[in-house]
C-alpha cells in the first residue's frame, strides 16, 4: 500500500503536461521537479525526534534558506518571535505556519499537527525554480516557481496550510496514499487549507472564493488556481496546463494507474461535498462543517483505506451528534448531490 509521507501540492499530471507544452527551460524544470517527486514517493523519513513546545497554543516556528539547494534544512532565517527578515518568501512561510497552527488551536483546540506540540520547521528557496512545495513528514519545503507558470510556493497560505493539514491526517487516520482513500487524504488537505485562508481573512462560506492556490498561478496563465471546490475542473484552462480535469461527481470519477490512482484528480469529488455542506449550513465555515470533517478525521473508526462512502456515512454520524439530524440531513444531500450517497427513493 502506498503510505509515502511524502505529499505534494502540484500533481504530477500537471508537471507532465508541462513537459508536453512548455517552453525548453519550463519542460527542463518541470521535469526536474517530477523526476524529484517519484524519488521522494518511494522513501519514507525515520521518526521524528523533537522537543515539544513549552507552552501549548503558542506556534514554535524555524524558517531556513535552502539557498536554491536540495539540503535540508538549510541556514536558519527567522526563529519563533523574531521579527521580520528582508526575505519574503522567508517572511511568508513563517506568518502562513503561524496562522496554520494558531488556527487549529483556537477552533479544535489542537496543539500543532500532531496534537502534541511539533515545532513547525519551513525551508524556502527549494532546488532551482523548483515548481512543488511538500510536506516531507518532518517540515514543509517551498520551492520558488520559475516565475513564467508558478510563483513562488509560499505566496498562497491555502497552499501552506494544505500541505501542514497532510501530517494532521497523518497522525489522526494515516490514510493510505492510493485511489480513494488517497483522494481523501488530498481533500482533506484541500478542506482545511481552504478554511484557514477564510480563517485568516474573516470570511464567511458565501464570501469565500473555495479556489486552492490563488495567486500561485504566474501573470499569463490562464486560470484562478490549482482547484476549485465550488466547481471542480473549471480552476484553469491555458494552452501549456492543459483544462482543469478534476470531476465534480461520482459520474466522472477517473480510474487511472496514475498519480496514486488520481489522488489529486478524484479528490474534487468529496471537496465538493464539503462545499456544498458549508454553503447549506452558512455562517464560518469552520464552525459546523469543519467541526464534522475534523470529527471525522479523528474517529477512530475511520480505517486506513476508506473510501468515499465509508467517509461519508461517518460525516453524517457526527453532524447528528454535534449538531442536528438537520444538519446531518443536509450533509446527506451534499454527499448525494456528487453521488457517493445513493438518492432518496
Amino acid at each position: 500500500m502506498y503510505t509515502s509521507r511524502y505529499q505534494c501540492v502540484i500533481p504530477p499530471y500537471i508537471l507532465r503536461r508541462i513537459i508536453e507544452k512548455g517552453s525548453e527551460h519550463q519542460r527542463r524544470y518541470a521535469q526536474h521537479t517530477l523526476t524529484h517527486v517519484h524519488a521522494l514517493m518511494g522513501h519514507n523519513p525515520l521518526p521524528i525526534r523533537y522537543q515539544a513546545a513549552e507552552q501549548a497554543g503558542k506556534a514554535e516556528r524555524a524558517i531556513y534558506d535552502a539557498r536554491n539547494t536540495m539540503n535540508l534544512p538549510g541556514t536558519l532565517l527567522r526563529k519563533e518571535s523574531q521579527p521580520a527578515v528582508s526575505d519574503v518568501a522567508a517572511n511568508e512561510a513563517y506568518d502562513y505556519l503561524g496562522v496554520t497552527y494558531d488556527f487549529y488551536w483556537q477552533i479544535f483546540h489542537r496543539n500543532s499537527l500532531d496534537d502534541k506540540g511539533l515545532p513547525l520547521t519551513g525551508s524556502v528557496h527549494y532546488g532551482s525554480a523548483y515548481q512543488n512545495a511538500f510536506w516531507n513528514g518532518e517540515q514543509m519545503v517551498f520551492g520558488d516557481g520559475d516565475g513564467e507558470i508558478f510563483n513562488r510556493f509560499t505566496i498562497a497560505i491555502d497552499v501552506v496550510a494544505h500541505e501542514l493539514t497532510h501530517g494532521v491526517t497523518e497522525s489522526e487516520a494515516n490514510l493510505v496514499y492510493f485511489e480513494q482513500s488517497g483522494a481523501l487524504n488530498e481533500s482533506m488537505s484541500d478542506v482545511f487549507g481552504s478554511l484557514v485562508k477564510q480563517f485568516h481573512l474573516r470570511q464567511t462560506a458565501d464570501q469565500a472564493d473555495w479556489i486552492i492556490g490563488e495567486g500561485l498561478l504566474a501573470a499569463g496563465i490562464k486560470g484562478k488556481g490549482l482547484r476549485s471546490m465550488s466547481a471542480p475542473g473549471t480552476a484553469y484552462d491555458d494552452p501549456v496546463l492543459g483544462k482543469d480535469p478534476q470531476p465534480a461527481d461520482m459520474d466522472g470519477f477517473v480510474h487511472t494507474r496514475e498519480d496514486n490512482g488520481g489522488v489529486h484528480l478524484n479528490s474534487g469529488i468529496p471537496n465538493r461535498a464539503f462545499y456544498l455542506t458549508a454553503m447549506v449550513l452558512g455562517g464560518n465555515a469552520w464552525e459546523k462543517a469543519g467541526n464534522i470533517w475534523y470529527a471525522t478525521i479523528c474517529d477512530n473508526g475511520l480505517k486506513q483505506n476508506a473510501d468515499f462512502a465509508a467517509f461519508a456515512h461517518l460525516t453524517v454520524k457526527h453532524a447528528s451528534a454535534l449538531f442536528s439530524d438537520d444538519t446531518a440531513a443536509a450533509v446527506t444531500d451534499a454527499w448525494r448531490q456528487v453521488g457517493v450517497l445513493a438518492k432518496a427513493k
